[in-house]
């Protein structure tokens, strides 16, 4: 009972632990620069409010977050001269 399964093994060693250990980290590519958000925005909406605005965002295929921020930006874009 003490032996562990081969089955049940949670991920598999390396062959070479030692260049594994001092491979740089890799970090997933992003996909714009303008990702990187620096504030939170907490509002107070009715449940109702809340339940269509998640319906309208499965409705166009997108997150409630992408469909609030691309609202924000056509409602308030940067001043001109300033890029986005």
């Amino acid at each position: 009972m003490s032996a562990r399964s081969p089955k049940r093994s949670f991920a598999a060693r390396p062959a070479d632990p030692e260049s594994w250990i001092k491979a740089p980290e890799r970090h997933p590519p992003r996909a714009q620069a303008g990702e990187d958000f620096s504030a939170r925005l907490t509002i107070d909406v009715t449940a109702d409010m809340r339940g269509r605005i998640k319906i309208a965002a499965f409705q166009r295929g997108q997150t409630v977050a992408d469909m609030l921020r691309a609202l924000f930006e056509r409602e308030f874009p940067p001043p001109s001269g300033e890029g986005s």
